[in-house]
């Protein structure tokens, strides 16, 4: 079974950090590019950043650009985003998600993992 389990969400005063982890279980990401997604209550999911398969291209939503880095470690099968001084309008529900190439369309995107929850508040 494909699986994709997001974990290292929680909460975080401003400024604050958390590395968020994307583990894949039953296939190996060595072939897929991997988008983060957020999803804020009331609002659209919105694509924060993708990496390709080789790690070699990135790419980070205007929004979160010089503060969130996308990393891959394929012998871990584990794709990581860091996120530092966050802000409270980054508070959402964190997705990783899986395919072929990079795509800020979320329909393009085959498999997904269930979500962590990132609060930022003091």
């Amino acid at each position: 079974q494909l699986q994709l389990v997001e974990s290292g969400g929680g909460l975080v005063q401003p400024g604050g950090s958390l590395r968020l982890s994307c583990a894949a279980s039953g296939f190996t990401l060595d072939y897929y590019a991997i988008g983060w997604f957020r999803q804020a209550p009331g609002k659209e999911r919105e694509g924060v950043s993708c990496i390709s398969s080789s790690g070699g291209s990135a790419n980070y939503a205007d929004s979160v650009k010089g503060r969130f880095t996308i990393s891959r470690n394929n012998a871990k099968n584990t794709v990581y985003l860091q996120m530092n001084s966050l802000k409270p309008e980054d508070t959402a529900i964190y997705y990783c998600a899986a395919d072929l190439e990079c795509s800020n369309y979320v329909a393009y995107y085959d498999y997904w993992g269930q979500g962590t929850q990132v609060t930022v508040s003091s």
